[in-house]
C-alpha cells in the first residue's frame, strides 16, 4: 500500500470504539447515516465496526460498504480464523475494504487476558495477519495495550507482521496510560528500529483516561505516525478516545510552523457532525468542549470580552467559521464590561451616548447579579426604564 508521507490519515472510530458507550447503540440505518456524513467530512477510514460481535455490528459494516465510495471502510477482529473470515465477508461491497485484526502486546494482557507466552502471542499475532491477508489487501494491524508493552518485544511484534502483510501498525494506548513524551518515545523507537517500517503507517490509537489522548495522538504525530485512530466529540468507551476535531484543528492552527502534514478534514462541518452524533447518542457534548462546546468561543469575562471586540485575535486562535458556527458568541454576565453591554445594545438597534451608557451600565449589573443569563429581552426592559428615566 503506497502512502503519502506527508499526508495525515484520519481513522474514524465513532461508529466502533465511541459506540461502545453502554446507552449509545445505533440501529445500521442511524449509522450509514452518519458514515455518509463522515465521508463528506473527508474522513481517510471508517471503521465500521466489529462484525463478528453482533448480527446488527455486521449488517452495518454491509450497508455502509454500500453507500461510501472514496473512503476505506475498516472491520475489527481479534486474531482468530472465525473473526477473519466473517469482517470479510461483511466487507464483500467495500469499494476499499480493510480488516483491522491484531492482540494483546504487553506482558499483562499476554498474562491475564491470554494465559499465554510472548513467543505463542507473537505467531499468533504473524498467522492472523497472513489470514486476513487472503481476504483482503489493506489489513491493520494492533497491538492491544501497547502503551504498557516493553518496547523491545513491540518492535518484534510489529516488524514481523509487517513480513507478514500489515499495511498499518496501530500502536494502541489502551488504557490512556501514557504520557505525552512516553507514547511519542515509543513511536520514535519503533521507527528508528523495525527496519521494515516504512512499509506500513504507523497509527496512534489513544484513549482519554487520563485527558491526555489527544496530546498523546499530537506527539505520536511529532514522532513519525501517520495514522490517527479518533471520535466525534471524543466518545468512546470509558473516558473516551482522541477527539478527531482537536487533532484536526491543532493541525489547522500549527501546521506550517509544526507540521506540514496535510488532511481531507473540511472543519466547516464540525459543528454539525458534532451535534448530530451527540443527538443521535444521547452523549451531551460537555459545555468547555474544546472546538464544539458551546462555550468553545463564548466570552463572558469583562476584560476578555474587550479584547475580543477591539481585534478578535488577542482572545481567539481559531475562527468560529472555520469550525462552522455563525460567530463567537459575547455572553453577558455580572462579570461583562461597558464595551460587551455596548456591543449588544447596538446589536439591538440602540445608539447610547456615554451617559446614557453609564446609567445602562449600572442598571445592567443590578440585573445581572440577580441573573445568570441576559437575553435580549433583559435588555430591551432594561432599556425602556433607562430611556423612561430620561423623560
Amino acid at each position: 500500500m503506497l502512502h503519502d508521507p506527508n499526508h495525515l490519515y484520519i481513522f474514524d472510530t465513532t461508529l466502533r470504539d465511541g459506540e461502545q458507550v453502554p446507552g449509545c447503540q445505533l440501529t445500521t440505518k442511524e449509522k450509514v447515516d452518519i458514515a455518509i456524513d463522515l465521508e463528506e467530512l473527508g474522513v481517510d477510514v471508517i471503521e465500521a465496526g466489529f462484525p463478528v460481535s453482533s448480527p446488527g455490528d455486521f449488517q452495518s459494516v454491509v450497508e455502509i460498504s454500500k453507500v461510501v465510495d472514496d473512503v476505506i471502510v475498516c472491520a475489527l477482529t481479534r486474531a482468530n480464523k472465525n473473526d477473519i473470515e466473517v469482517a470479510a465477508d461483511s466487507l464483500k461491497f467495500a469499494k476499499r475494504p480493510r480488516i483491522h485484526t491484531g492482540i494483546g502486546a504487553s506482558d499483562t494482557h499476554i498474562l491475564y487476558k491470554f494465559n499465554s507466552n510472548r513467543e505463542e502471542i507473537l505467531e499468533r499475532a504473524v498467522e492472523a495477519v497472513k489470514y486476513a491477508k487472503k481476504f483482503v489487501e489493506d489489513v491493520e494491524f494492533y497491538a492491544e495495550d501497547a502503551g504498557r508493552a516493553d518496547v523491545e518485544y513491540l518492535a518484534r511484534m510489529i516488524e514481523a507482521v509487517i513480513a507478514a502483510g500489515a499495511t498499518v501498525v496501530n500502536i494502541p494506548d489502551t488504557n490512556g496510560y501514557c504520557l505525552p513524551d512516553q507514547y511519542g518515545a515509543k513511536i520514535r523507537f519503533l521507527k528508528e528500529n523495525v527496519k521494515n517500517i516504512d512499509q506500513a503507517i504507523i497509527s496512534a490509537h489513544c484513549h482519554n483516561d487520563l485527558g491526555l489522548a489527544t496530546a498523546n495522538s499530537i506527539a505520536a504525530i511529532q514522532n513519525g505516525a501517520r495514522q490517527i485512530e479518533c471520535t466525534i466529540n471524543g466518545i468512546g468507551e470509558r473516558a473516551g478516545n482522541t477527539s478527531l476535531e482537536e487533532v484536526a484543528m491543532i493541525l489547522k492552527v500549527h501546521n506550517q510552523s509544526l507540521f506540514n502534514l496535510s488532511t481531507r478534514i473540511n472543519s466547516k462541518l464540525f459543528t454539525y457532525i458534532s451535534q448530530k452524533v451527540s443527538s443521535m447518542m444521547n452523549m451531551p457534548v460537555q459545555p468547555n468542549k474544546a472546538i464544539v462546546g458551546r462555550n468553545a468561543f463564548a466570552h463572558s469575562s469583562g476584560i476578555h470580552q474587550d479584547g475580543f471586540l477591539k481585534h478578535r485575535e488577542n482572545y481567539e486562535i481559531i475562527n468560529p467559521e472555520d469550525v462552522g458556527l455563525e460567530e463567537a458568541g459575547i455572553i453577558l454576565t455580572a462579570r461583562s464590561g461597558r464595551h460587551a453591554l455596548k456591543h449588544h445594545l447596538h446589536r439591538l438597534g440602540y445608539q447610547v451616548d456615554k451617559e446614557t451608557l453609564n446609567t445602562a451600565y449600572s442598571a445592567f449589573l443590578e440585573l445581572a447579579d440577580g441573573k445568570k443569563d441576559l437575553n435580549d429581552e433583559d435588555l430591551k426592559g432594561l432599556m425602556e426604564k433607562v430611556e423612561g428615566q430620561k423623560l
